[in-house]
This record gives C-alpha cells, sequence and structure tokens, in this order.
C-alpha cells in the first residue's frame, strides 16, 4: 500500500464528504449567503470610509492619532 501525504488524505476526506451531501450544500450555500451580505452590503452602508476625505498618509495618520488621543483622555 502507497503511503499518501496527510495534507492529501486530508484533502480527499473533505472532497468525498462534500460530493456526498444532500442537505450540506443547500446550507452551506445559505452561510455564503450571509457572509457575502455581511461582509459586502452590511459594509458599505454602515462603514464609511472616513479617512477617504485626506490625500496622504500623513494626514490620515494624524487624523488616527488625534482621534486616539481625544478618546483615550475622555473621562
Amino acid at each position: 500500500m502507497e503511503k499518501v501525504p496527510i495534507p492529501l488524505r486530508i484533502f480527499r476526506f473533505y472532497i468525498e464528504g462534500f460530493r456526498e451531501m444532500k442537505l450540506g450544500k443547500t446550507l452551506w450555500l445559505i452561510i455564503l449567503i450571509k457572509l457575502f451580505i455581511m461582509f459586502f452590503v452590511l459594509k458599505i452602508f454602515f462603514f464609511p470610509r472616513y479617512l477617504s476625505q485626506f490625500e496622504t498618509n500623513e494626514e490620515k495618520q494624524e487624523h488616527v492619532s488625534d482621534e486616539l488621543v481625544e478618546r483615550a483622555l475622555l473621562p
């Protein structure tokens, strides 16, 4: 019997398991759709790009530094 490397055996294990799934494929599709919504759609609406208003890296660094200092000094 030929020794198959462990990473290849693990890869084959998951591929065969995924092929045999019936309900699992649907659940993985739902998970991927939810992740897409969380990371791409919600990011656009709820996390605006504040640093895009600054042109240079130095201005961005100064703004972040000022914000951190101000928030650290608040009671």
